[in-house]
């Protein structure tokens, strides 16, 4: 066996979703011969890819197919996040991908969604981020157990800049941290959307793969600023099975592919899908309606990313600061550890598609 050989057997290997060859992507690194004896390093476009075991399977069946059957192959995971963010942009600079978390109307479990899905993503291994950009109703302080917390800053070149607290891994701030929660916030437009971009600018966020903003309900002029000023990679919808929920879904849709936004839409996830008993995991109980979300996603031709059950504890969990997703008991964490799978799939289709066309 050569490296030549190695590579040509390689290129028999297309990525599921790119639908080009492993060699062509540029994703096999390092490969190293040693008689019989193969190793490389197969580098992902995230560290989240669903098909990783898919795709390194199909590596060693090619090898074994079309360079030598009896090779003893090793190969090495690894994972780096595409990105469309060129690099002398200077806002969130080092953020690879800013994903924005919307939803028709209040009330479908957005910020639970948000919250554990970048908590999802960075047990998968990325490095993440999340901003609370709910002005008027911040629930991320809750959700981490840092209510009545408040970030330290530093001084640099002159400005202050906001140091994001990290938990669980993640990065955060949410204007939650900068206002007494117990009063309401009365704040017009313009003074909330000011505030809120000083959450992305005046914060050292450092090297991130994956930025998740939880914004606000509907499609308000907090939401048409964020999504509007600053460069998202795309946006996912949350919404629940029932047809009111399902009636503003579109409304969400229309704010992202309007001809001055265009914010490509990641896909559409169903919260409340469904209610597993606690004495009876193996149950379910489609409360609202089944598959109600699915089969909107379809029509707006949009990705279904997936189904999000309700179990019993899941907004103790949140209300306790301790986000189900790290729960490895729970039927809920595994769902959200799915999401994470189909948003970092979605955001590299994406990313690659931007890239032809660009």
């Amino acid at each position: 066996m050569t490296e030549d050989k190695i590579i040509d057997a390689l290129r028999h290997v297309d990525d599921p979703d790119l639908k080009k060859d492993l060699v062509t992507l540029n994703m096999i690194k390092d490969i190293q011969v040693d008689g019989n004896k193969v190793s490389f390093k197969l580098v992902l476009t995230t560290p989240a890819c669903p098909l990783k075991n898919q795709i390194r399977q199909a590596c060693i069946d090619a090898i074994h197919e079309f360079a030598d059957k009896n090779a003893e192959v090793e190969v090495i995971m690894d994972s780096k996040v595409t990105s469309m963010r060129k690099d002398n942009e200077e806002l969130l600079k080092g953020v690879k991908n800013i994903i924005a978390v919307g939803s028709g109307k209040g009330g479908v479990g957005k910020s639970t969604v948000a919250v554990n899905l970048a908590v999802a993503l960075s047990r998968a291994g990325a490095k993440v981020g999340i901003i609370d950009a709910d002005i008027y109703g911040p629930s991320i302080p809750m959700m981490f157990g840092l209510v009545d917390k408040h970030p330290e800053g530093v001084d640099k070149d002159g400005k202050m800049y906001v140091i994001p607290f990290e938990k669980y891994g993640i990065r955060l701030l949410s204007i939650g941290f900068f206002v007494d929660q117990s009063k309401a916030l009365i704040w017009r437009g313009p003074m909330a959307a000011m505030a809120l971009k000083q959450l992305f600018t005046d914060a050292i966020w450092g090297e991130l793969d994956y930025l998740v903003i939880d914004l606000p309900p509907g499609t308000g002029d907090i939401a048409l600023t964020l999504v509007q000023d600053f460069p998202l990679t795309g946006a996912i919808i949350v919404s629940t099975p029932q047809e009111l929920a399902l009636a503003d879904v579109k409304k969400a849709a229309d704010m992202f592919r309007n001809d001055k936004i265009n914010i490509p839409i990641l896909g559409l996830v169903e919260n409340m899908s469904f209610f597993i008993p606690p004495d009876m995991p193996d149950k379910k109980y489609y409360i609202f309606g089944q598959s109600g979300c699915r089969k909107f996603a379809e029509e707006l031709k949009i990705p279904f990313l997936g189904e999000i059950p309700i179990v019993s504890g899941i907004a103790d969990s949140g209300d306790n600061g301790h986000p189900v997703a790290l729960d490895d008991s729970s039927p809920v964490a595994a769902a959200f550890m799915k999401l994470a799978e189909s948003v970092a799939q979605q955001v590299a289709v994406s990313n690659a598609i931007r890239e032809v066309f660009n």
